[in-house]
């Protein structure tokens, strides 16, 4: 430092910065699944998420049975930047920025409180921030304090029971209510609470374990248990769990699963709507992104591919550690991730071989179709390297039709046909079909097939053709709804 220069304090005004934070992007589900980080890391088995509507005086709170901390570690905890993200964790460990518990916090409410029970003491901690102004601070709580915080109190008799756990409460919830109350605004607080279930029931699915495993992991709102949405179907026997493969990063290992969704028509209706999600097969089809079996992000290709049809019943899994942070740019919120170019060239390749195995679940269906030995209404070329479906100009029913028609006629009838095929929707046919329910089926019209057997039986019977050729040949034909019982009804008189 030279004689002309001097150090100057920048230490930033709380009351300003706070605003900032309070803006970082959180929505009340990635708000919660931040407190529940630390919950699980707290080694908590049971966390219940508590709220009450009550106008101005509503409040939400994350109860669990973790270890608890003591006097200071809750200081510690409630300072921002407690630890550096570059610091090296236990490989189990949730957080990252040392930022979480007071982000999330303060990006919903204005009044944050934590009171913690370790080792048989009780003690908390809360920060007004109406009441920042010059300085970083916060109320200190001992346990007589926490006692005449009436609603703090009464949601610390499960932790004093249990021996250990921590109570996170957030009131003056500005960010999800306003300063004004309504029943609109009641109704639009249980939605976002239910948005919320929802989205940890898909975060932290990894944890839940059926059973009554030592190690399974509880989670309730208002005393309602959760339950665990595995976006990949893992109990269903038709899933196809194709090879995994790892990538190496920096003496690292990330593993890639990918899955194969059972098409619906090889599992229950119930079964294939689970599958789907809140936001259905389409949607919801790309990379799974877990750290330490957290989900950070869902359902993206990476701009590696776009999202299509034949590609909906698609999901690959991706495990990162912690290790790779720095690598994967994790945000804040733990809500999103961009994978380094070295893993971006893998997955790429991976999807190419992924693809193949998931497309092939509808071609192969297709292939069925295309393989019965009839004489079909719709043929199936290949133009330039392009798929088109024509309709059949010499199925014996139109030629049938046609011979004794004016030849003009006929000229223009065929014209008209091949309109009709030329405007058949393929695209929006094909979406449907491998759409989450089968295309409707209007049914066998009867009249309308026995006026079509009626005018071949015409037709062959002049030629002088018996019945078991006749019958052959029309069996042969592709007849939208025609069985081998039909059309012995009809030719045996039984349809007239």
């Amino acid at each position: 430092m030279s004689n002309n220069s001097q150090i100057i304090n920048l230490t930033p005004s709380p009351s300003a910065l706070i605003q900032s934070l309070r803006s970082i992007g959180y929505t009340l589900d990635t708000a919660l699944a931040d407190i529940i980080d630390n919950s699980i890391t707290a080694l908590a088995k049971n966390i219940s998420v508590r709220f009450e509507w009550n106008k101005k005086n509503t409040w939400i709170a994350v109860v669990d049975d973790g270890c608890g901390m003591t006097k200071d570690e809750l200081i510690d905890a409630m300072r921002f930047g407690s630890r550096s993200p570059r610091e090296e964790r236990d490989p189990n460990d949730l957080g990252r920025f040392g930022l979480g518990l007071k982000t999330a916090s303060i990006s919903q409410c204005k009044i944050l409180s934590v009171a913690t029970f370790h080792k048989k003491k009780l003690h908390g901690c809360t920060m007004d921030l109406d009441k920042l102004n010059d300085q970083w601070s916060a109320e200190f709580l001992i346990a007589e304090s926490v006692k005449k915080d009436k609603v703090l109190f009464s949601l610390c008799d499960d932790i004093i029971k249990n021996g250990s756990g921590t109570v996170v409460l957030w009131r003056n919830l500005d960010s999800i209510i306003g300063e004004t109350f309504s029943k609109e605004k009641e109704k639009a607080f249980s939605t976002v609470m239910d948005r919320s279930r929802k989205h940890i029931e898909t975060v932290f699915h990894r944890f839940f374990k059926s059973g009554n495993s030592k190690n399974a992991l509880s989670i309730n709102f208002n005393n309602s248990p959760l339950r665990p949405f595995d976006p990949f179907g893992t109990k269903s026997l038709a899933l196809q769990e194709l090879p995994d493969e790892k990538i190496d990063i920096e003496g690292h290992i990330i593993k890639v699963q990918p899955f194969v969704l059972p098409h619906h028509s090889k599992i229950s209706k119930s079964a294939y709507r689970e599958n789907a999600g809140s936001e259905g097969y389409l949607e919801n089809q790309g990379f799974y992104v877990y750290r330490n079996q957290r989900l950070i992000i869902k359902s993206t290709w990476f701009r590696l591919i776009k999202k299509e049809e034949l590609n909906k019943l698609i999901r690959i899994r991706v495990d990162i550690p912690n290790a790779l942070d720095h690598l994967w740019k994790i945000d804040v919120k733990k809500s999103n991730a961009t994978p380094p170019q070295e893993v971006l060239k893998n997955l790429k390749r991976i999807i190419g071989r992924i693809e193949i195995s998931g497309k092939r679940v509808f071609k192969k269906r297709a292939s069925i179709i295309q393989s019965k030995k009839t004489i079909p209404v719709w043929t199936r070329t290949a133009v330039e390297g392009k798929i088109k479906y024509i309709i059949n100009e010499n199925h014996p029913v139109l030629e049938n039709i046609t011979e004794e028609m004016d030849g003009k006629f006929v000229t223009e009838l065929r014209a008209f046909l091949r309109m009709v095929g030329d405007a058949f929707p393929q695209d929006v046919y094909y979406a449907d079909l491998a759409d989450d329910e089968t295309i409707i089926d209007e049914g066998t019209n009867i009249e309308e097939i026995r006026q079509v057997i009626s005018s071949l039986l015409e037709s062959m019977t002049k030629a002088g053709l018996d019945n078991k050729i006749i019958k052959e040949k029309i069996l042969g034909m592709e007849i939208p709804g025609l069985t081998n019982e039909i059309l012995c009804k009809i030719l045996n008189g039984k349809i007239a």
